[in-house]
């Protein structure tokens, strides 16, 4: 072949480029193709909002990096793959400092974790929220692949640091596993973190009052007035709530108080939900007061008002906490509905009521409870939880520690304590008499099924589930909406879209080194072969004909 070629040109239409052929699909093979190892998961990026002026939750968005395991990442470059059990408060702090982005894996049922496993969850999800996180972090819905992909990114990189030194491999199977380790690039597409100029929190109101006056509810003869509020939270850690347990309690409430109302009305009752709770500052709850306080004399002299906070969130919890901002006096309204309170829960498991007093700090930027809203505004108020502090964690957690069932029951009691202490209060039943002295028993009985259509109910601006409920049993039914200031807001919404997480398998940056030289090395013998090819080929022949004279 190489004494028929005229010149050099000819041997590339000869015989060498079958040698090529052979070589290049072996290299092709040695490198990864990123098309055919991609995996493609839904995410949510952690929630971002600011209240007066001060940033929160998750500041960026984009995210193109080399994913590493919770132990091994170094640099800004590098993209945490986790689960979030495996992550602590410090790990967290450390990689905001640092790290290029976060990828959480959600556990696949909170219920089903260890209590020690729930507490660690919810303090870190606390230590996530009350600070501005200025690296892209998403959360991913367990999902098994995703869950095998952070096995092999954690056993393929993680050391034993307490391995011996005689028990380690040698340098040279060091370098053959970095060589032949896969790796992992991870791509973020359709998030976005922009401002939503249109953010806005709904407040949505109903009353229960007499269909027609009486004539002895002529001129200033009004019907007391309770106001019964309750929050309905829209998001946490991320944009999605898997429950709304305070909201549940209140519109089963509202369906049974109308019953009652519609045959003796004792009272006039107002019902809210406002849809900020403890991170927004309760800012739809401020915009009600000060759009209605001045206008109606009534509500500035309620005679007091309940707000509900973390109801039926624990079932281990036997305790019921009245939180007030003023010891309420004796004699007066809000100190009868206590006493009330208590005798009514020993009922039902000898559940114990315990007041709980906190000033309003007004030097705090955000408050405590939301009842302080009202109380700022000297109207009687306080709020009933299953939570002793207005600092724990399950105040705004997007977990469900107890299963449906479990919830169920903790909401079940709760509601028929309230329920029935809100009832002999209003319509002068002692409650002292016990079981002779219930109201809601019979037809009227409380039962899971009623609280259970409630528990998942959606916000105003995703359908019309809470605003048919209103209109269902309330009158006087209406919306309003609490939007942010151009120039000085007291809160902003961002732009919460689901993304697209790309997960990419690759070979790591030291396999390309040594492709490199693989390419050089094997360039390097065929420029040589070529370049010597007169003496190679007198070697070979010479070989040849001694072997040929053996023969």
């Amino acid at each position: 072949m190489f004494e028929e070629a005229d010149n050099f040109a000819d041997l590339f239409r000869g015989g060498l480029p079958y040698y090529l052929l052979i070589t290049l699909p072996i290299l092709i093979i040695c490198s990864s193709n990123p098309v055919l190892a991609a995996s493609e998961f839904g995410v949510q990026r952690m929630s971002q909002y600011d209240v007066h002026g001060a940033a929160y939750g998750c500041r960026a968005s984009a995210l193109n990096l080399e994913a590493k395991s919770l132990y091994t990442w170094q640099t800004s470059r590098h993209c945490v793959l986790t689960r979030l059990q495996d992550m602590t408060i410090d790990h967290f702090r450390e990689i905001r400092a640092k790290a290029g982005g976060l990828v959480v894996l959600l556990p696949e049922e909170t219920a089903a974790l260890s209590l020690e496993d729930k507490q660690h969850i919810h303090l870190l999800e606390q230590a996530m929220m009350v600070q501005d996180v200025p690296i892209p972090v998403y959360f991913s819905k367990y999902d098994t692949k995703l869950n095998s992909i952070i096995d092999e990114v954690t056993r393929t990189t993680v050391r034993n640091p307490k391995q011996s030194t005689q028990n380690r491999e040698s340098a040279f199977s060091e370098i053959f596993g970095s060589i032949s380790a896969n790796g992992y690039q991870i791509v973020v597409s359709g998030a976005s973190h922009s401002a939503n100029k249109q953010s806005k929190i709904p407040i949505i109101q109903g009353e229960l009052a007499p269909m027609k006056p009486s004539k002895a509810l002529d001129g200033d003869n009004k019907l007391p007035l309770i106001i019964v509020t309750a929050h309905l939270d829209t998001f946490g850690l991320t944009n999605s709530r898997q429950s709304n347990a305070d909201v549940a309690v209140l519109l089963t409430l509202v369906e049974l108080f109308s019953k009652l109302h519609a045959s003796i009305p004792k009272y006039r009752l107002i019902f809210l939900v406002s849809e900020s709770g403890l991170l927004l500052n309760f800012q739809g709850m401020k915009k009600w007061l000060d759009s209605n306080l001045d206008e109606n004399v009534q509500i500035q002299h309620a005679e007091f008002v309940v707000c509900l906070d973390t109801v039926g969130q624990l079932l281990a919890n036997e305790n019921i906490y009245m939180h007030v901002s003023k010891p309420p006096k004796e004699g007066t309204s809000m100190n009868s509905f206590y006493k009330t309170l208590r005798t009514v829960a020993q009922r039902y498991g000898n559940v114990s009521v315990e007041g709980v007093h906190k000033k309003i700090n007004l030097a705090d930027t955000l408050l405590a409870w939301e009842h302080e809203r009202f109380s700022m505004k000297r109207m009687p108020a306080f709020t009933l939880s299953n939570v002793k502090s207005h600092k724990d964690p399950m105040r705004n957690t997007i977990f469900d520690d107890d299963t449906v069932e479990e919830q169920l029951d903790a909401l079940e009691r709760n509601v028929k304590i309230i329920a029935e202490a809100l009832a002999s209060h209003i319509y002068n039943v002692p409650a002292e008499d016990g079981a002779a002295g219930e109201i809601f028993t019979g037809s009227m009985a409380i039962s899971r099924e009623q609280i259970k259509p409630w528990l998942h109910i959606r916000s105003t601006q995703q359908n019309n589930d809470l605003r048919y409920a209103f209109e269902k049993y309330l009158r006087n039914v209406k919306v309003t909406y609490e939007k942010p200031d151009a120039r000085e807001p007291d809160f902003m919404l961002y732009d919460d879209r689901d993304a697209l997480l790309n997960i990419y398998n690759v070979k790591p940056a030291v396999f390309d080194l040594f492709l490199t030289f693989m390419i050089a090395a094997y360039l390097s013998a065929v420029y040589f072969a070529i370049f010597h090819f007169p003496r190679l080929y007198g070697i070979v022949c010479r070989m040849t004909v001694a072997k040929t004279k053996v023969n």
